[in-house]
């Protein structure tokens, strides 16, 4: 299904170089594409600033070249141009030489001084290939850019940023703008890329979408175009039990998380939501919850009773359960039914000392939604977030969703996506719980686990924005509706035909 979605797939720097080749190969010059590189990023800049003294600062490959195309369009635009370049012109090779033999103007010592004056500055030092951090005179010129503040604008990455990881390769300065080429890279979205690659242009460079059908991307950035498709919207003939039971713990000493897990799992289109609270606090639950059903329960035996009922086709475990070996049992009692499962908090601190308990009991659909604390408790992966998501939800079995401002969805196959739509109001106690129960919600109503991760991730932030500042956790889930009508309008509306690959906003 994701091979449908290639506008969302992410490329890292080596599928990019792929996509170069295999754009030659089909006949579109590595000149012409550096030509159609910066002649967007001089649009892009245009369109962003009013016309000022500009500085390019142009490395000794591609990006380079990219950087003296820029010059010469913004200088035939009428802009002020100085060009700096690190490295002698005549080492030079290949179309970045190409292109600097088109720039007629002269060439400045690549230094501070070059910045002089300047009122934006194009970084085209180095692209997302950057394989060791900075040093020497790229690495100062980019700390005297951090130092001077002027606005800035980088081509493909700001230079000593990682396209794969997001990581800083010794030094990277925070740019205004970031124009790229084609698609995303993985270091756009992931942090602190995606905090010093400002607002993300993606620019039309005349590389055919077809190059994905061999590169065959595994990574994508989230968003409806991956799972709307296939969103279990109510049906005219359906019933509450067609629309799936999600089946929630309550805990004993922490009652708020799971309450709104409960109400998340009702906004989000579950048929019925049913909370199994321990005998001694049910009152607290049956007189706060108007949306659920409530069942008191005691102990494991009273747990694996309401498990029996197979009308509850969706399980969340975690939010406010507790730690220790009581969760655990409930924990393996649940995945015993191999029934969809998400697990969350409590549910995965629970197995800290043991976490290879937990994997080996996952025989059904699962997904675990920990933060990075609660990843770190029970993986031991090191490398960047995609990598680590990656390699535990292989080791796992289950969907892993590692949360966070650049939240990674993680299949057992390989397969990723980045979400990008969290705004800042989402860091605020309880926004986990609403998540736990926007996904199961999803699972019950018959989305595939990967799918209804990403969907409720997306969902989670989208209700957020919606709400704006000032949210708590708990107007999530009515903040949801609306941002559920607005995807129901957007299938029915008459699909729009655009040209391939999508074209840039420059």
């Amino acid at each position: 299904m994701m091979m449908q979605h290639g506008d969302l797939a992410l490329l890292t720097p080596a599928q990019m170089g792929a996509a170069d080749r295999a754009a030659e190969a089909a006949g579109v010059t590595g000149c012409a594409m550096m030509e159609a590189a910066g002649g967007a990023v001089a649009v892009a800049i245009g369109a962003r600033w009013l016309m000022r003294p500009v500085t390019v600062l142009c490395g000794p490959g591609n990006n380079g070249g990219d950087g003296f195309v820029v010059a010469r369009h913004l200088q035939a635009a009428g802009w002020p141009v100085k060009v700096a370049l690190l490295g002698a012109r005549e080492k030079l090779t290949g179309d970045a030489a190409q292109a600097a033999g088109r720039w007629d103007g002269p060439i400045a010592p690549f230094t501070p001084g070059s910045l002089d004056g300047a009122g934006v500055v194009v970084d085209a030092i180095f692209g997302a290939g950057l394989s060791r951090p900075l040093d020497g005179e790229a690495a100062l010129l980019v700390r005297s850019m951090v130092s001077k503040g002027i606005p800035i604008c980088a081509v493909d990455v700001p230079s000593g940023l990682d396209g794969a990881s997001g990581a800083v390769l010794g030094a990277a300065a925070s740019a205004d703008l970031t124009v790229t080429f084609f698609r995303k890279k993985p270091g756009h979205l992931l942090y602190p890329g995606r905090g010093l690659c400002g607002d993300v242009v993606v620019a039309d460079i005349g590389t055919p979408a077809s190059v994905l059908d061999d590169i065959a991307p595994t990574t994508w950035e989230n968003g409806p175009g991956l799972w709307l498709e296939g969103y279990p919207w109510p049906a005219s003939d359906s019933h509450k039990y067609k629309r799936g039971e999600v089946l929630i713990l309550g805990g004993e000493a922490i009652t708020g998380a799971s309450r709104m897990t409960a109400l998340a799992a009702s906004r989000s289109g579950a048929g019925m939501v049913t909370l199994a609270a321990p005998e001694a606090v049910w009152s607290v639950y049956a007189t706060s919850l108007m949306n659920a059903i409530v069942r008191s329960f005691k102990g494991a035996s009273g747990w694996e009773a309401l498990l029996a009922d197979p009308r509850r086709n969706a399980i969340a475990i975690g939010p406010g359960a507790g730690v220790g070996g009581s969760t655990r049992r409930y924990v393996a009692a649940a995945l015993a039914t191999k029934r969809a499962t998400v697990l969350d908090a409590d549910a995965l601190t629970s197995f800290a000392e043991a976490p290879e308990d937990l994997f080996g009991a996952i025989d059904g659909p699962c997904v675990m939604t920990p933060h990075a604390g609660e990843f770190m408790r029970i993986f031991s992966f090191e490398g960047d977030k995609l990598e680590r998501a990656g390699a535990a939800a292989a080791q796992c079995g289950a969907v892993v969703v590692f949360k966070g401002p650049d939240t990674v969805i993680a299949a057992p196959d390989g397969r990723a996506i980045i979400n990008a739509n969290a705004p800042a109001q989402l860091a605020t106690g309880g926004s986990g719980d609403v998540l736990t129960g926007f996904i199961a919600a999803l699972l019950a109503q018959g989305m595939a686990p990967f799918e209804a991760a990403a969907a409720g991730v997306w969902l989670h932030g989208a209700a957020a924005t919606e709400f704006g500042l000032g949210l708590i956790a708990a107007d999530l889930p009515d903040a949801l509706p609306h941002v559920l009508q607005g995807l129901k309008a957007r299938t029915m509306s008459p699909p729009s035909v655009s040209p391939e690959p999508e074209k840039t906003s420059v």
